[in-house]
């Protein structure tokens, strides 16, 4: 079995975590600091429990003044050669120092940790307590020199960040974070880009509107935005979107005729592959996005959709193409899968055009 990963935060990395800091400062107990960390609530603890567990005890065996603590961890940060235990460092200082009169400490600090390991967790808070003053600054790192910080402005900002709080007011009116975004639109940075093309995914989930108009007035002036465009409207893509697809070419499909839909078996295990096969024949010069969908059976009996991508080519006029796809019903860490009627449902530009039930039952 594959090892979880908060299992990388175990006694010998504690040790060799606290080994680091007390070659640094000399006063640091690592007994006690061990002892305090992996309590009888250790064990249960999943992994952003167990962060929040080792910084919070950090605070308690290094200087209780501040600015001595975070001059500690400055001469540390850079022996920890991975980002899931450099995570340690902006977790710190968004336990101890929140505080007004350490603001200007923090944010210096958040900026001096993320190359090591992104602060976009540790900047969340920040943002809530005082947004305006905090997204002045997120704008500010939009113009660093460092990749890893212009990131940090893009991706700390994100409304709906996975395993990150949510930023409640910025779903409802993201227009805070669109200076940053345009910003970044045309970063040199594939890491920025990537977090832009992402915040501008998180937005598309509750203003789709919004990004249609910056994905229309983007698109089309650089190849580097571009991407971030495509990227940052694949949710809308998946939902068929029609004024998205346009934008990419994906408005035709009259022209596009789909023959010999079939699916086997129409009846499989848990654990199993299911096939399906199909020609298209494409009437006129055109543009294709080829996409399936599964409507899978819950826990609950009810069904949920998910979207899968096949293909986006050019075709010539009359010309035809044979597909042969198979998808894979095994349990994932990411999805689990109950007996019952299922769907697959083929989908072209946007639009549903052929559909088969099958019976998926347990193994």
């Amino acid at each position: 079995m594959a090892e979880l990963l908060k299992d990388m935060y175990n006694h010998e990395s504690l040790y060799d975590i606290a080994r680091i800091i007390q070659s640094v400062y000399d006063p640091f107990q690592i007994d006690d600091f061990l002892k305090s960390t992996m309590d009888e609530s250790w064990e249960d603890l999943e992994l952003k429990a167990r962060v929040r567990k080792i910084s919070s005890n950090l605070g308690k065996y290094l200087p209780a003044d501040y600015e001595d603590a975070l001059a500690i961890l400055d001469k540390v940060v850079g022996r920890f050669d991975s980002g899931f235990f450099g995570i340690l460092f902006p977790d710190f200082v968004e336990v101890y120092g929140r505080d007004e009169k350490n603001w200007r400490l923090s944010i210096a600090a958040l900026e001096r940790y993320t190359p090591y390991s992104s602060a976009e967790f540790a900047v969340r808070p920040f943002i809530i307590d005082h947004e305006e003053r905090m997204m002045a600054q997120m704008y500010a790192w939009s113009k660093h020199e460092n990749e890893h910080v212009r990131r940090l402005a893009s991706e700390g900002c994100r409304p709906q960040l996975p395993w990150g709080q949510a930023l409640a007011k910025f779903k409802k009116d993201p227009a805070p974070i669109l200076p940053i975004l345009e910003q970044l639109k045309a970063d040199p940075s594939p890491y920025v880009r990537k977090s832009v093309a992402n915040n501008l995914n998180d937005i598309s989930k509750t203003h789709p509107q919004l990004i249609e108009k910056l994905a229309k007035d983007w698109y089309g002036k650089n190849e580097d935005t571009n991407w971030i465009v495509k990227h940052g409207c694949r949710t809308l893509l998946k939902k068929g979107n029609r004024e998205v697809l346009a934008i990419f070419g994906y408005q035709n499909t009259d022209c596009i005729e789909v023959n010999d839909y079939m699916v086997n078996p129409k009846s499989l295990s848990i654990g199993e592959e299911l096939s399906f096969s199909f020609h298209i024949l494409s009437m006129e010069a055109t543009k294709v996005r080829l996409e399936y969908a599964i409507d899978y059976v819950k826990a609950n009996g009810k069904r949920n959709r998910k979207i899968f991508q096949i293909s986006e080519l050019s075709l010539s006029k009359n010309e035809k193409r044979f597909y042969n796809k198979k998808h894979s019903f095994a349990d994932l860490t990411t999805r689990k899968h109950y007996p019952g009627i299922h769907t697959i449902t083929l989908i072209v530009n946007g639009a549903e055009r052929c559909a088969e039930d099958f019976q998926l039952t347990s193994i």
